[in-house]
């Protein structure tokens, strides 16, 4: 099996390509930026560019795309471009090499608003039929590239499956006031309860629908962490968070205490993977009590495949008010 892997010089195009060459497989690494990882350099919005790298090619990993740090720096044309016209042009040339599988990475951005419930409402439980309320040009975008995918599925036997993950990137977190109250690693422990995976549990999702796409056609799959947590816990998370850690994750308050961590007080939301789990036969290794019995043994949070990959960033410079602006670009 051939596999194109584009934006093989980001975190998930990298640990992609690592993890195929790894395994014996041919691949070939496209990105608009050289790197250790990437064959061929040009972009998925130059068509004939798309063309010339889908020959020989019998299953393509989408992973490109500009990500939501983009949005205060980009316009919504670039977005456009790249996010949807670029899939546009995967698509069509995949269905035109008759091309096996087809495996778009999107993200749980594309639920928007729908994550987050009114005052006194219990947590969000989002699976797959949650309705997309896109709240900004990626998750409109990524949205937009999810119903083309389908749209090629069903009227070009296109076998492609969408996989909307949660958060995998090291970098600091987008936010000023996470940033303010946690440090990075406690921030990231915690998102492991409700929305966040580890990079390596990422790949492999991707390879195993890769290998279904042929039978299953079309797809959607939320590639998330398995939470702790149960639907009758959903209220109770709103207000008393930390309550319900100590309940289903006891050993948790100790490592915590040792670090001087912080469990959040509220959680909005929980991802839940179960049907990635039930029709891909994914069984994700990292999870919030994994990483609490690793750091009872000394061990680090990220798995060797996300250290290996590590920190890329998403600007080249930096901003009076962090890592990230928070201006959004009105063009």
């Amino acid at each position: 099996m051939t596999f194109l892997v584009t934006g093989s010089s980001g975190h998930l195009g990298e640990a992609l390509v690592r993890t195929l060459k790894a395994r014996g497989h041919e691949v070939v690494g496209i990105d608009n930026r050289a790197a250790a990882f990437t064959q061929r350099i040009g972009s998925i919005t130059d068509r004939g560019f798309v063309r010339s790298c889908m020959r020989g090619v019998t299953a393509v990993l989408h992973a490109a795309t500009l990500h939501k740090p983009h949005v205060a720096t980009h316009s919504r044309q670039d977005f456009v471009d790249v996010n949807v016209t670029g899939t546009l042009h995967l698509l069509e040339e995949a269905a035109a090499a008759k091309v096996a599988a087809f495996v778009y990475t999107s993200t749980t951005s594309v639920f928007g608003d729908a994550l987050v419930p009114p005052p006194g409402a219990p947590a969000a439980w989002v699976t797959e039929e949650v309705t997309s309320v896109p709240k900004n040009i990626y998750g409109v975008t990524k949205a937009a590239a999810e119903d083309l995918c389908q749209l090629f599925a069903r009227n070009h036997a296109l076998a492609t499956i969408v996989l909307r993950t949660s958060r995998f990137f090291p970098e600091e977190d987008d936010n000023a006031a996470v940033r303010a109250t946690f440090g990075g690693d406690n921030a990231k422990v915690n998102e492991f309860l409700y929305r966040r995976v580890d990079i390596e549990d990422v790949v492999e999702a991707h390879l195993l629908a890769a290998a279904r796409a042929p039978l299953a056609g079309f797809a959607k799959y939320i590639i998330s962490a398995t939470t702790p947590f149960s639907h009758d816990d959903l209220a109770e998370l709103r207000d008393r968070a930390t309550q319900v850690v100590r309940r289903r994750v006891p050993a948790f308050e100790r490592e915590y205490a040792k670090r001087g961590w912080t469990m959040i007080d509220s959680i909005d939301r929980v991802y839940v993977n179960e049907k990635a789990r039930t029709e891909l036969g994914w069984q994700p290794r990292h999870d919030f009590g994994t990483l609490i019995d690793r750091l009872r043994a000394g061990g680090d949070i990220m798995s060797p495949l996300a250290r290996a990959v590590g920190s890329k960033g998403y600007h080249d410079r930096t901003f009076s008010d962090g890592p990230y602006p928070v201006t959004p670009n009105p063009a």
